[in-house]
């Protein structure tokens, strides 16, 4: 998105069942790219009732959802089939490829969708990269696989920058 540092998110909730759907589609919002691991359930974990009932409220609300992951296919297309989304397996991201398709399947546009992860530099950068719509989550467990931590130790600069300037800003 113009004007916005490439890794900074559009916006922050404490996880992805606490944000406001409603509202995004109020505000003309038509589909959402959801992250899996630590984002939606706890890394390699299955969908649990409460994704279930989360993927069914985006569906009364009339919003597309799209799972675009960077694990391998069995894995994504077992927990898109429990929650009955379309899903992106080996996305790449930040590559632009996998939110190209999602937005494919979904039948949307960047200025209509969001990318909803916990990763600044997988899903807050590519979402960014094409003028997608961002929301970052708190990871459901900080603990996780090596390289994700040592991507969140790489991270915690950019958001220590990014939340400070949200404060600046709140002041003005």
């Amino acid at each position: 998105m113009k004007g916005r540092f490439a890794f900074w998110p559009e916006r922050v909730a404490k996880s992805a069942f606490a944000i406001p759907y409603e509202q995004l589609y109020e505000e003309g919002i038509r589909g959402i790219v959801f992250d899996i691991d630590n984002t939606l359930t706890l890394p390699d974990a299955p969908a649990d009732e409460a994704c279930r009932e989360l993927f069914r409220r985006l569906g009364d609300i009339g919003l597309k959802a799209c799972i675009v992951s960077n694990n391998r296919g069995p894995r994504v297309k077992s927990f898109a089939a429990d929650v009955g989304a379309d899903f992106v397996p080996k996305a790449l991201k930040p590559r632009r490829y996998g939110y190209r398709r999602a937005m494919e399947l979904m039948g949307t546009v960047p200025e209509n969708t969001v990318s909803v992860g916990d990763q600044l530099f997988t899903d807050i950068w590519g979402a960014n990269r094409i003028g997608m719509h961002s929301i970052l989550t708190k990871p459901l467990v900080f603990l996780d696989e090596p390289q994700i931590m040592l991507k969140r130790l790489v991270e915690a600069p950019f958001l220590y920058l990014y939340r400070r300037k949200r404060r600046q800003s709140e002041k003005q």
